[in-house]
């Protein structure tokens, strides 16, 4: 069988599948008519192997308890081992329906109420939510720019606030959204050594690991034995292979002591089985998926290529910053001179976009956007257009009015 769902530039209509990014609009508090390029999902069919595996299951007809085989693992080894030089063991595997679970599963297996929780704003807001839900407190190594605009990690406040506010348990995000920083092998290593040194469990959330555009994907668990024996990698083929909605993660925990406690959490939130189409969706992505991640890589690669030429022709008071990982590019608006509501009712109302406010990813986020750019081009260029005549309305003002 040959792949069949290589045309990227293809608009397909997601309206009126009960689709999170174009059908709720106006539960959400935004204009029915906006273009979303928000939530993390892309707007490709998944790998033709994915939708027949899919379809094969689901003409069987019945959809009772399942749980996966040996080819589960086998094929789960083989992508990991292929793509990240990693190879992972079969007890280290927990499966969760997400990776936010998995969050809130190790907040809840490694702190207690009251303590603090260590991660980097600006960071995936679910991070901090998770902790705040749990009636734990979010502390940030915020990471930093350099006069390039490129985000770094301020070691010697990192080890400050695991000293200070004696943390038990660090959010890593890697490749980081949403600043799209690919944290290298010596980076990692610094953090490592450093929650080594104050039995910190690091939980490191690698979804975005098979979206990387310079340098490579370092598995922080993978550095070695002593990190291995902290860790809880977080992984999932929803975001490679656009299957987010079925509900399937990969939670990797070398340790017995660490994987013991957060399977003793999962199982009393009262979770079993994982969804069957999931669990199928993963395994064929996994075994047979490369022609397509391969293809559908290239074409989010020129299509952040596209978007930075773009800003920097057309966007005046915009900045991009670099991307080296993920799909979701992080805009600069703070030169604008724009205050939050002024921003948002130019993306919203002028631009007539649905992308992330800044804001939401935390304090260190104001005066940015997200902005998701795993579409077909032309969707993405009708986007960015939008964005260019609503900015270009904002220049035409006299200046006192900005």
């Amino acid at each position: 069988m040959a792949e069949k769902n290589l045309d990227f530039d293809r608009i397909i209509d997601r309206k009126n599948t009960n689709c999170l990014k174009y059908d709720f609009a106006a539960r959400r508090n935004k204009p029915e008519d906006v273009q979303p390029l928000w939530v993390a999902d892309m707007d490709f069919k998944t790998s033709s192997y994915v939708q027949e595996a899919i379809i094969k299951q689901a003409e069987h007809g019945i959809f009772g308890y399942s749980e996966v085989r040996e080819k589960y693992f086998e094929a789960l080894y083989g992508f990991m081992k292929r793509h990240h030089g990693w190879e992972i063991k079969r007890s280290w595997l927990v499966k969760t329906p997400g990776i936010v679970f998995a969050l809130a599963m190790a907040v809840k297996a490694f702190t207690d109420k009251g303590d603090g929780v260590l991660v980097q704003l600006p960071v995936y807001y679910p991070f901090s939510e998770v902790i705040e839900d749990n009636q734990r407190r979010v502390v940030s190594n915020t990471v930093l720019q350099d006069e390039n605009g490129r985000y770094y990690i301020d070691f010697e406040d990192f080890e400050n606030k695991i000293r200070q506010e004696r943390i038990k348990l660090f959010f890593l995000c890697n490749p980081h959204n949403p600043v799209g920083r690919v944290y290298t092998a010596d980076e990692l290593t610094r953090l490592g050594e450093i929650c080594l040194k104050y039995g910190v469990t690091v939980v490191s959330d690698e979804i975005h690991q098979d979206f990387v555009f310079k340098g490579r994907h370092t598995v922080f668990a993978g550095l070695s034995k002593e990190f291995e024996s902290i860790s809880i990698t977080c992984t999932s083929p929803s975001k490679t292979f656009n299957i987010a909605g079925l509900q399937v993660s990969n939670i990797l925990i070398p340790d017995p002591g660490l994987r013991k406690r957060f399977k003793q959490e999962v199982s009393a939130a009262g979770y079993s089985q994982l969804n069957v189409m999931g669990l199928v969706a993963c395994e064929a992505a996994y075994r047979n998926g490369d022609e397509w991640y391969y293809a559908m890589l290239d074409y989010v690669k020129k299509n952040i290529e596209f978007t930075k030429e773009f800003v920097k022709e057309k966007l005046p008071g915009v900045k991009m910053t670099d991307l080296e990982g993920t799909y979701l590019v992080w805009l600069d608006f703070r030169a604008l001179m724009l205050n939050a509501e002024e921003l948002e009712h130019l993306i919203v109302h002028k631009a007539k976009l649905w992308l992330d406010s800044g804001d939401i990813f935390g304090e260190a986020g104001r005066g940015f956007q997200r902005i998701n750019v795993a579409c077909p081009r032309e969707s993405l260029k009708e986007a960015l257009l939008k964005l260019e005549e609503a900015i270009a309305d904002i220049h035409r003002l006299p200046e006192k009015k900005k």
